[in-house]
């Protein structure tokens, strides 16, 4: 499981011309499955997400993790984190996880996102799995990390 995490002032999503999802500060975290990605790695990454220290303390130094900040968090399926660009100027994506595996992936990851952070006071949105999204968002910072499942 790969989480690119960006922290955001604000940041939606709109499927069609409607916005489906959005937020004000927080975490943007574009989410994609690898081939071999299980609950057991979605659970242990989402812990590790909502752990990050990636707000300002009142010293302007980043101890705060996002419920400590007040913060909002929007998830976003992205395959294309798993892109393979090894070979050629066409990425291949055969190390990502099937289709029907990643969206019952996802589905999970919002479901158990929804469930940690209600006790956390944290606003969960999302983006739509398999469809075309446009993301728009003003990164603070920036600000910007990856989490990789294999590190």
């Amino acid at each position: 499981m790969r989480l690119h995490i960006q922290r955001v002032v604000r940041a939606g999503v709109s499927v069609e011309g409607e916005t489906i999802a959005a937020i004000h500060a927080g975490m943007l975290a574009l989410v994609g499955f690898g081939a071999g990605d299980t609950k057991v790695i979605v659970e242990r990454m989402l812990e590790k997400l909502l752990a990050c220290r990636l707000f300002a303390d009142e010293q302007g130094k980043t101890n705060l993790n996002l419920a400590q900040s007040g913060g909002a968090l929007l998830l976003v399926p992205q395959f294309t984190l798993y892109a393979d660009t090894g070979r050629g100027l066409r990425p291949g994506y055969s190390n990502a996880a099937e289709p029907k595996l990643a969206r019952e992936l996802f589905a999970y990851t919002i479901d158990l996102a929804n469930h940690l952070c209600a006790a956390r006071g944290i606003v969960v949105q999302s983006g739509e799995f398999g469809a075309h999204m446009l993301v728009e968002l003003v990164n603070d910072g920036p600000y910007t990390l990856l989490l990789d499942s294999d590190d």
